[in-house]
């Protein structure tokens, strides 16, 4: 067993996407393309999205820093720190209202 200090990754990812031209940065911190269960560190700083896709699986995000909007054709829904959220299974972007760090978890269909 080895933990992984979340606080330090989203320091980490925060520094990162100050420096990215988009202004956003992702790390994997469990799982991965072979496993089904999926936990993916998304930065983003405020301003920045994700833009419009497909929800790829089951899925939430946590959000541990800043706050976000997650944004679908038909409604918005604006989530801060502590918050976890059910991500629709229909087209949806992700906003940052603030400098943001979500936790996306996604149990991919096998």
């Amino acid at each position: 067993m080895h933990p992984t200090s979340l606080t330090a990754l989203i320091d980490e990812q925060l520094g990162t996407a100050r420096t990215a031209a988009g202004g956003r940065s992702a790390h994997t911190v469990y799982g991965g393309h072979t496993r089904t269960l999926r936990q993916t560190l998304i930065t983003l700083l405020a301003g920045q999205r994700l833009d419009e896709h497909e929800n790829p699986g089951e899925a939430t995000i946590h959000v541990l820093a800043g706050r976000v909007r997650l944004i679908t054709a038909d409604e918005s829904c604006d989530v801060a720190p502590g918050d976890l959220l059910e991500v629709p299974d229909t087209r949806h972007a992700l906003e940052a209202l603030d400098d943001a760090t979500v936790l996306l978890t996604v149990a991919m269909p096998r």
